[in-house]
C-alpha cells in the first residue's frame, strides 16, 4: 500500500516535470548530457570518499535518464542519434563511477577493492556489450539479471547505507555471470542456425547499429 502510494507520487513528480520541461521546449539531448556531468560530479564525490553525497548525487542523475526519454517521446522528438547519444554517455558515466571508487580505494590502499572496482567496471561494460554484439547477430538478447538500473541501485544502496564493500562484491559476481549468461544465449541461439554463418558477419562492426533502446 505504501509502496504504491510512493510510486503514484513519484510519477506524478515526474509527470509534471516532463510537462515543463516540455512546454520550455528543451531537447532531450541537452538533458542526457546534464545527467552525464551530474554523474561526473558523483563520481568525484567518490573518489574523496564522500559516498552519502555521492548517492544522492546518484540519484539525481537517475532523474534526468528517466526524463530525456519521456521528454522525447512526449515531444515526438525520439530519434536515432538520441539513442545512440544516450547509449555512449551512459557507459562513459559508468565507467565514471567506477573509477571515482578506484581512486578512493587506490588513495587508502585497499587493493582489494581497487581490484574489485575494476573487476565491476569490466563487466558493466561487458554487460552492455555483449547485448550490442550479441543481437547484431540474433534478434535479442535481455537476459541476465544485473543491467544498468540494478547496478545504479546497488550503487546507491551502497553509497546511503555505507555498504560499499559487499555492494561491490555483489556487483563483481552478479555483473559478470549476466555477461556469461549473455555468450551462452548467443552460443544457443547461433548453433541452432541450419547454414553456415557468412564469416563476414563475424568481422563486421564491433557493435551494432543503435537502436531506439538503450542496450543495458
Amino acid at each position: 500500500m505504501l509502496s504504491n502510494l510512493i510510486g503514484r507520487i513519484c510519477q506524478s513528480i515526474i509527470g509534471r516535470l516532463v510537462q515543463g520541461i516540455s512546454l520550455l521546449g528543451i531537447n532531450p539531448n541537452f538533458l542526457t548530457f546534464i545527467g552525464f556531468i551530474v554523474t561526473l560530479m558523483a563520481a568525484g564525490f567518490l573518489a574523496q570518499g564522500k559516498f552519502l553525497h555521492a548517492g544522492i548525487v546518484i540519484i539525481l542523475s537517475g532523474i534526468f535518464d528517466i526524463l530525456d526519454g519521456k521528454v522525447a517521446r512526449k515531444t515526438n522528438t525520439v530519434t536515432t542519434f538520441g539513442a545512440f547519444f544516450d547509449s555512449v554517455l551512459d557507459r562513459y558515466s559508468d565507467m565514471a563511477l567506477f573509477l571515482g571508487l578506484i581512486i578512493h580505494y587506490s588513495s587508502s590502499q585497499q587493493t582489494i577493492y581497487v581490484v574489485l572496482s575494476g573487476i565491476v567496471m569490466m563487466g558493466a561494460v561487458m554487460t552492455s556489450y555483449t547485448r550490442a554484439r550479441a543481437e547484431s547477430l540474433i534478434p535479442s538478447c535481455k537476459v541476465g539479471f544485473l543491467e544498468r538500473p540494478e547496478r545504479l541501485v546497488l550503487l546507491i544502496i551502497g553509497t546511503l547505507f555505507n555498504k560499499m564493500a559487499p555492494v561491490l562484491w555483489i556487483m563483481s559476481v552478479m555483473s559478470n555471470l549476466t555477461v556469461a549468461h549473455r555468450i551462452f544465449q548467443t552460443w544457443d541461439q547461433t548453433s541452432k542456425v541450419t547454414s553456415p554463418q557468412d564469416p563476414a558477419t563475424f568481422s563486421a562492426s564491433e557493435v551494432s547499429t543503435p537502436t531506439s533502446q538503450d542496450p543495458k
